[in-house]
């Protein structure tokens, strides 16, 4: 559906084609070949997950704070969007947290940087980061096949917990079947579970042999979501809460059992409606995303985890290594690990659901922080919002490592990249 913000899906030209229906949730990555269920050849040779030590990175002087203002503001008006915060933190050169726009267009109220918002594919890192807690533990291995954990899962004996993270198993994603957009449109309200999901994307068979090529599939994120549920005994958010959130300190992110938004939250615009209209999607039931997608956060949280993240505190230092190779994606500039991605040096995952979108990203070789929300899917031009902004940020910071990701493809709704 062109109309949906979340359909992204990696390319390998586009990044995520269909991303878009429900799995913004995880969306925030790749953004038009992730979801849209394209497939790339994947290079033998793993990327590189730091930029070089020539990064230039500009001090956040009063003149280019105000540059930075002028261009966020450029880019909400030519983007349609409502609101954006955009928080960017360089050690040693400076601070830049602004809001721009409404957080309700109803009542006008402005957009703030305490306004929790649906965070989409970037769940995928923390899904991602819980299953590695249980390799870990000793718990699961990243070479286990699927089938040992999962029944009637097709190429199941063949594909591995790796293959899923790297999304490189071959599985049509459940967010690309037309009688998924179907069911989800015509009911925001629906209540999915994940073997409804799984049966969506089990219909069509696999793309490609497991491990082949890169296709951003939010199955692969469902699958990984049974995994943790079966190997704790928890429910998936309870484990994450406990093995993930908390460890990190994150105070303000959640994830939802159902419809459930703490306050304060911004209103979130969307344009995947039957007609195409703008429609509030701010309490659509995010179960279809799930896994891949249904999280809550905030700025300074975001602010938090993007480090935690892409360093690996909460992990072994050998399994933070696994996760950090990166394996080429097909779009220059871009690859993609065990649930994260480096775009020119930035580290991290973006994230897009109807109604949001967002993008939180770290610099190694600058120890620089970028977080961006939004509270609209709509696409420009065919890119993603948050890449806009994302874009016209770094070209001015961060001109050596200028985030640069696919633009979008036509798809469904989907939590992902």
């Amino acid at each position: 559906m062109t109309r949906s913000s979340e359909r992204r899906r990696w390319s390998a030209a586009t990044a995520q084609g269909r991303l878009a229906v429900a799995a913004c949730a995880a969306a925030g990555l790749l953004t038009a070949t992730a979801c849209t269920g394209a497939t790339t050849n994947s290079p033998p040779a793993a990327a590189a997950a730091t930029p070089s030590p020539s990064t230039s990175v500009r001090e956040l002087t009063p003149a280019l704070s105000s540059q930075l203002d002028k261009a966020v503001q450029q880019t909400l008006k030519q983007a349609g969007v409502p609101g954006v915060t955009v928080g960017l933190w360089l050690p040693g050169k400076g601070t830049y947290v602004r809001s721009f726009g409404v957080a309700d267009k109803g009542t006008g109220a402005a957009m703030s940087e305490n306004l929790r918002v649906r965070i989409g594919s970037e769940t995928k890192t923390f899904t991602v980061t819980g299953l590695l807690r249980l390799v870990d533990g000793g718990r699961v291995g990243l070479d286990d096949p699927i089938s040992k954990h999962v029944d009637d899962v097709p190429n199941g004996d063949r594909i591995t917990l790796r293959q899923l993270a790297e999304m490189r198993s071959g599985l049509f994603s459940y967010s690309d079947d037309p009688d998924f957009d179907k069911a989800f449109l015509s009911d925001p309200d629906r209540k999915f579970t994940p073997q409804q999901l799984l049966d969506y994307a089990f219909k069509h068979p696999p793309l490609f042999a497991p491990g082949q090529k890169f296709n951003y599939s939010n199955t692969n994120l469902i699958l990984l979501g049974l995994v943790i549920e079966k190997v704790s005994g928890q429910p998936l958010g309870d484990f994450l809460k406990q093995q993930v959130i908390e460890p990190a300190g994150l105070r303000n992110t959640v994830f939802p059992k159902g419809t459930e938004f703490p306050d304060p939250h911004a209103q979130g615009y969307t344009v995947q409606t039957p007609n195409g209209d703008v429609a509030n999607a701010t309490n659509w039931d995010p179960s279809w995303a799930w896994a891949a997608g249904a999280i809550i956060s905030d700025l300074q949280d975001l602010r938090k985890w993007a480090p935690i993240l892409a360093t690996g505190t909460l992990l072994e230092p050998a399994t933070q290594r696994q996760r950090l190779r990166m394996l080429p994606t097909g779009y220059p500039g871009t690859a993609y690990g065990l649930g994260i991605f480096t775009t020119n040096g930035w580290i991290g995952h973006n994230g897009s659901l109807p109604g949001y979108e967002s993008v939180t990203v770290y610099l190694p070789s600058a120890k620089a922080t970028l977080v961006i929300l939004t509270n609209a899917d709509f696409i420009y031009k065919g890119s993603e919002n948050s890449t806009l902004f994302a874009q016209a940020i770094t070209r001015i910071v961060t001109p050596d490592n200028v985030y640069a990701l696919p633009p979008s493809a036509p798809s469904s709704p989907s939590p992902s990249a």
